[in-house]
């Protein structure tokens, strides 16, 4: 279970704190995945046209270069080596507002299949100021080998709103990048040796040793002394059968073994930018003390007026009168004992109503002095 307590001034420090002390077994598919079965970036340039006068214009000269190579592909015939379509798309003056030259990506998961679809991102590369109500013509998408493994097309749909007038802006999302659901259709196989070697390997989503020793034991001890062995922190090499049934029911069964990983290192993560901290449950602080307060210094000045004597011959003058107070808040300072566990932490820390930029202040200050047992990481 996790305990949160949420410090002064904003700052919420949460605690990944088991309420036990026993350990909780995960299934092998939650820590570890297969090598073979891993994803593939997919890039791709298209066009998308239909646009109400947010496209590129003539500013963009490749979108209408593209234009005209794709318009030659299907058939619409440009007079002469240099027409006029050509020369001025080379010279950026043709005005295609409805058009916007876009890139596309995608993520090709594993043992995927021709016909299948994946998601795509279209993000504009030009000019466009929004893709709203455009349509994405057919683009190949390659992979780093060059071959072409998707192709995407269809009505692109934009969630982010760009309006101005008189002088102000109203922007929601962006509207020239967005996400199409089943925007591509598989076309090519991604070859994997999956169904080939006689091992399968299991990499772990953390380095572990501990980890990697309890996943070999709970293969070896369901399945016989040899069938899994550990390659290093990250890896570990399982025996398989040769038939593709085998293979498959095989795997699935040890997805499923129930492992109890290795505890995590020691760390304290610290988000400078919300105040937010977390800290793992087996950090440590050794013997320290800690003091924690600020000093605040305030200048008052008051306006009087200096009036001179009766028949004193002087003159009436202003004068500025300046007080100066200094005010240094009674902070107490704590100790902490050798070994002290998270909840101790915590509780010093809440004492003394730290916000989070003095809060982030001592964390540094401990493990400057040697007193933090853990790592500390500031993002």
């Amino acid at each position: 279970m996790k305990t949160l307590k949420k410090l002064s001034r904003g700052c919420v420090l949460v605690l990944a704190l088991a309420a036990t002390t026993h350990a909780f077994a995960d299934r092998v598919k939650d820590i570890a995945s297969v090598a073979a079965v891993r994803s593939n970036q997919l890039i791709g340039y298209g066009l998308v046209v239909g646009l109400q006068g947010t496209g590129d214009g003539a500013d963009v000269s490749f979108t209408a270069q593209s234009m005209k190579g794709l318009l030659g592909k299907l058939g619409v015939a440009l007079d002469g080596p240099l027409s006029d379509f050509e020369t001025a798309a080379t010279s950026g003056k043709i005005d295609i507002a409805n058009v916007a030259a876009v890139m596309v990506t995608a993520e090709l998961p594993g043992f995927t299949k021709p016909g299948q679809k994946i998601d795509i991102n279209v993000a504009a590369i030009g000019k466009a100021s929004s893709l709203r109500g455009g349509n994405l013509l057919m683009t190949s998408l390659r992979g780093v080998d060059g071959q072409v493994y998707a192709l995407a097309q269809g009505p692109v749909g934009v969630t982010g709103v760009e309006q101005s007038a008189a002088g102000s802006q109203v922007n929601y999302g962006v509207p020239t990048s967005l996400r199409m659901p089943n925007g591509a259709q598989v076309e090519r196989v991604v070859e994997n040796p999956f169904d080939q070697s006689d091992f399968v390997v299991f990499n772990l989503r953390e380095a572990d040793f501990t980890t990697a020793t309890a996943i070999v034991e709970a293969v070896n001890t369901t399945f016989g002394d040899g069938v899994a062995n550990a390659i290093d922190g990250m890896s570990v090499s399982v025996r398989s059968p040769k038939n593709p049934n085998q293979r498959v029911a095989f795997m699935s069964m040890i997805e499923n073994l129930d492992v109890t990983p290795g505890v995590p290192p020691a760390r304290v993560v610290v988000n400078a930018r919300t105040g937010t901290v977390v800290i793992s449950r087996n950090v440590k602080v050794s013997a320290s003390a800690v003091t924690h307060g600020t000093m605040t210094v305030s200048v008052a000045a008051t306006n009087e007026v200096s009036q001179p004597a009766a028949f004193g011959g002087g003159q009436t003058a202003g004068v500025t009168n300046a007080t100066v107070g200094m005010e240094e808040p009674n902070k107490p300072m704590f100790l902490f004992q050798p070994g002290v566990d998270l909840r101790e932490i915590v509780d010093a820390i809440n004492q003394v109503g730290a916000p989070p930029s003095s809060l982030i202040a001592i964390l540094e200050a401990l493990k400057s002095a040697g007193s933090l047992r853990a790592e500390l990481v500031v993002i």
